[in-house]
Order: structure tokens, then C-alpha cells, then sequence
């Protein structure tokens, strides 16, 4: 796992064999759905999370970006536990199970979840018959405001549910948690404020396609590797794979491409960058010619574009797209 110092997506289009007689006539292919427009409002600031589904062309829930921290896996062996990089948290193991004897953050080495959501590469990593104590820094809200440190233990997990161990680093408002699983989610989220709340994130695995959220990039092109908070799509990581066709127009996108292209199921897929900001027009500007091939949890396919990131006013924050069933 790279560490940082804190100081600093087939449906293979079946093609029906006709055996067509001198009568028959081939029918042409042709595109399923009609084009949808629709736009999403995460606010200028960017503080809110919007969970899309194409099947209904609907923003299924949202959510402000900041109330939450830590995402536990649901399934019955599941036991990753994602950090809420929307607001760029990271982790220090201590490698010490003294949970008293954690007092600051002299000394730690702060991690981050991969950006491709590879479950295997979380900062937390596989904290399993450790007891080790975690330092949480906590990110930041919307407005900028560093929300300080945590740190936790975690004690147990199960089929059915963890148990955590959390306080300030001065040993205050220590509170033991368990935390239930629910198979009809993702994750299970937890909030570190008032005692610690589970909180409703995601909704339910099945009913959603990406989200509109902020998120911790990494680029690793520089050195040290640079984690910086950017705004685009996540997918979901149930069953969402995504290819990207950024050679033809979005009109020319069509369903018999579709076994030529490469899915995956990495969660930063769309991402950020089907947008760049134009400092000779100070504003953000959509890219016409990258288009991505969406296979949703219901295993239709859909081509999506971007086509603006402001609203009627001019204000920023808000993606609009179009896509179509092919």
C-alpha cells in the first residue's frame, strides 16, 4: 500500500443467425431507447452525493457528502472497510493495540483507498485478529473546515455484523458500536459525530447505476504521489461495468459496437476528467467526443455523454448528459 506522510465497467449483442429464405428480408439494426437528457444539481460547492438509475432516468437518493465516514461491507464474509474520500480522509495503522496510549498523530503514516475501489487496496487493509488501533483523520466539509482525528479499533466481524471501538485521540467520547449488515446493500455507513449514526448512503445495490460525488484521486504521476479531491462519477460496484469510446461522435455510438468494446468494473471508470477547466474562459468545458458504454445492474446497455457542468444561471455544480438504450 502506497503510504503518504499526513504532513503534507458484455452484453455480447447476440446475433440472431437468420436462415433467410429469397422471401425474407434482413431487418436493419437499429438503436432501442431515445436519447434522454437530464442534469443532477450537486450545488456549487459540491456537497452533495446523487445515486442515478438509467432504467428510470431518476436520481434514486442524495445526500450531503460530509455525513458520513466509514462504509463496512455487507456481504456475510465481508469485513473491507472503505473511508469517505469525498471529503479526502485517510488512515494511520499505529501497529499498537494500546487504544490509551494513542494520544496524537506524531510519527503516523497516512493511507487512502485506491481510486479504482479495488477492495483489496483500502487504507484500512485486512485489520482482522490485529486489534490495532487506527488514526482517522477525518477530511474536510464542504466549506473547507478540517474535521479533526478519530481514532478506532476494530474489535470483531461476522455474518451478520461488526463491532468497533472509536473516541477522540484524547480518549474522549469513547463509544463501542456494532454495526449491522444488510446484504441489500454495498456497505453499511457509519458517522463518527454524536456517538456515532449509521446513516442510509447508497441505496439498496440493486437500484442504482453511479453517483454524482466528489472523490480522492491520486496521481501518481507525481512524487510524492498527489491525493486531490475531484468532482465526476462513481459506479456502482454492483454488477456497473463501463467501456469508453472516445474515438466517434456520441450519435455514432451503436449497439453493434458494443462486442468490440472493453468493460470495466473499476469504480473511477467515468470519473472526473470528461470535463477540463478552460483558464482562458475560466469555466469548466465538457468533452464532445468522450462517450462511455454503461452496463447497468439490470445488464442493459446505455451510451452517455456529457454535455455541461452548469446550470441555467451559470452556476457550476451541475452535470448534464445524454444517454440512450442501444
Amino acid at each position: 500500500m502506497t503510504k503518504i506522510n499526513k504532513n503534507i465497467t458484455l452484453l455480447f449483442l447476440v446475433i440472431l443467425a437468420f436462415s433467410c429464405s429469397k422471401e425474407e428480408l434482413p431487418v436493419p439494426k437499429h438503436e432501442r431507447g431515445d436519447t434522454i437528457t437530464n442534469s443532477v444539481t450537486m450545488g456549487s460547492d459540491y456537497r452533495y452525493q446523487l445515486f442515478f438509475d438509467l432504467e428510470t432516468n431518476k436520481t434514486v437518493s442524495k445526500n450531503k457528502k460530509s455525513i458520513w465516514d466509514l462504509g463496512f461491507e455487507t456481504s456475510s464474509t465481508g469485513f473491507h472497510v472503505i473511508l469517505n474520500t469525498a471529503k479526502a480522509m485517510f488512515v494511520a495503522n499505529t501497529q499498537q493495540v494500546d487504544f490509551f496510549a494513542i494520544t496524537d498523530t506524531i510519527g503516523l503514516n497516512f493511507t487512502w483507498d485506491e481510486t479504482s475501489g479495488n477492495i483489496d487496496s483500502t487504507g484500512i487493509g485486512d485489520w482482522k485478529n490485529t486489534q490495532n488501533v487506527y488514526v482517522l483523520d477525518r477530511g474536510y466539509s464542504s466549506d473547507g473546515t478540517h474535521l479533526g482525528f478519530k481514532k478506532i479499533v476494530f474489535i470483531s466481524v461476522n455474518a451478520t455484523e461488526y463491532s468497533v471501538k472509536f473516541a477522540n485521540l484524547d480518549g474522549t467520547n469513547e463509544i463501542t458500536k456494532q454495526i449491522i449488515k444488510d446484504a441489500n446493500y454495498n456497505f453499511t455507513f457509519l458517522s463518527l459525530d454524536n456517538g456515532g449514526k449509521i446513516k442510509t448512503i447508497e441505496p439498496p445495490k440493486e437500484d442504482w447505476d453511479f453517483v454524482f460525488t466528489q472523490f480522492t484521486n491520486i496521481f501518481y504521476d507525481q512524487n510524492p504521489p498527489l491525493p486531490y479531491i475531484v468532482t465526476g462519477v462513481i459506479i456502482n460496484r454492483n454488477k456497473v461495468e463501463v467501456a469508453k469510446d472516445f474515438t466517434k461522435e456520441y450519435k455514432d455510438v451503436s449497439s453493434s459496437d458494443i462486442p468490440g468494446y472493453t468493460f470495466s468494473t473499476s469504480i473511477n471508470t467515468i470519473g472526473y476528467d470528461w470535463k477540463y477547466y478552460a483558464f482562458s474562459e475560466s469555466k469548466y468545458i465538457t468533452h464532445p467526443y468522450q462517450n462511455y458504454i454503461i452496463k447497468t445492474t439490470e445488464g442493459k446497455y446505455y451510451k452517455l455523454h456529457f454535455i455541461d457542468f452548469y446550470d441555467n444561471l451559470g452556476e457550476k455544480g451541475t452535470p448534464t448528459f445524454e444517454f440512450q438504450e442501444l
